[in-house]
């Protein structure tokens, strides 16, 4: 089996990437920290990336020596803006390709043997470049499996039929303003009757938005502010449709990637251009997801990464 060496800046949307693209690729894996001591060392790193030096600016080289003395990688992975001049350092250094996730502005995309790049984030066409519809997500039915029986330990379902609906937060362009989401989920409710219906909030979402969730009586709830678990993966396979907040690009690339719900998209979006728009837009356009406006569509769609994937293997030579 090959070996990856990731690094990882200890976001967890950035981190659950790497670790999918590894698993994607049936690669084992192991984790080295990657972040800049300060902001200059950073901004620096973007002079020496087109300068073609590459001093160790995040300190790296050590770590990343002493772990290939005890597993020689075949492949290096990263994703964020700061692991990929990094990247760019550990390829050098130990002889091996590296793969950026997420479309590395501000660095020459030469020097990555591959790039996934989100197909909103408008990639140029190159060689060494890969559109995705999404974010990567976990593919392992195990995962997916031992998390819905979890799941089902703490909740019997009282019907055959379940919908989900997954809750963000605020971020620069989007806002889940109380009043707004509780129209949204007296919608979902009057379109929904005789389903099993189940809510999860995030990290992101306000005291406001939970007190609102928690106001109407779904039948399994999980307010993030109170609990720590999961709902997701079981939310996925086991719902016949999901509705999710269009800022979470995350939790909407796993609802049109795994299990075989219509995806409603609860648009929230405050500023109608940019990345965010564009991947909602696309989604939609190409069938993997709906705009809720109170009537239900059926896009089941489901990305399928297999031939990206292979494309990449052949490319790495793994």
């Amino acid at each position: 089996m090959s070996h990856a060496l990731i690094l990882t800046d200890g976001k967890p949307g950035h981190e659950n990437q790497s670790k999918a693209l590894a698993e994607g690729l049936g690669c084992s894996f192991a984790l080295l920290p990657c972040s800049y001591p300060s902001k200059g060392r950073k901004a620096l790193s973007y002079l020496c990336d087109r300068v073609g030096v590459r001093p160790d600016l995040a300190g790296v080289l050590p770590a990343a020596r002493e772990a290939a003395a005890t597993r020689r990688p075949d492949l290096l992975i990263g994703a964020g803006s700061n692991t990929f001049y990094s990247l760019k350092l550990l390829k050098r250094a130990l002889g091996v390709p590296c793969v950026a996730i997420l479309t590395p502005g501000g660095y020459r995309l030469g020097g990555f043997d591959a790039i996934l790049a989100p197909v909103f984030d408008n990639p140029p066409e190159r060689p060494n470049l890969f559109p995705i519809p999404t974010n990567l997500t976990p593919a392992r039915p195990d995962f997916y499996a031992a998390q819905t029986a979890a799941f089902y330990e703490r909740h019997v379902p009282r019907r055959d039929r379940a919908v989900g609906v997954i809750i963000g937060g605020k971020n620069p362009v989007a806002d889940v303003a109380p009043e707004w989401l509780r129209t949204q989920l007296e919608a979902v409710f009057a379109a929904t009757e005789g389903c099993e219906r189940w809510v999860t909030t995030s990290r992101r979402t306000s005291p406001e938005a939970e007190a609102i969730v928690d106001s109407f009586p779904f039948d399994y709830k999980l307010l993030f502010s109170k609990e720590r678990f999961n709902p997701i993966p079981a939310f996925v396979t086991e719902c016949e449709r999901l509705f999710v907040t269009a800022e979470s690009t995350g939790m909407l690339s796993e609802a049109v990637a795994v299990g075989h719900a219509a995806v409603e998209v609860l648009d929230n979006l405050t500023v109608a251009t940019g990345k965010f728009a564009r991947f909602v837009e696309n989604l939609c356009d190409e069938g993997y997801a709906h705009r809720f406006d109170g009537a239900l569509g059926e896009a089941r769609r489901k990305v399928n990464l297999a031939p990206t994937l292979e494309a990449l293997r052949r490319r790495l030579g793994l």
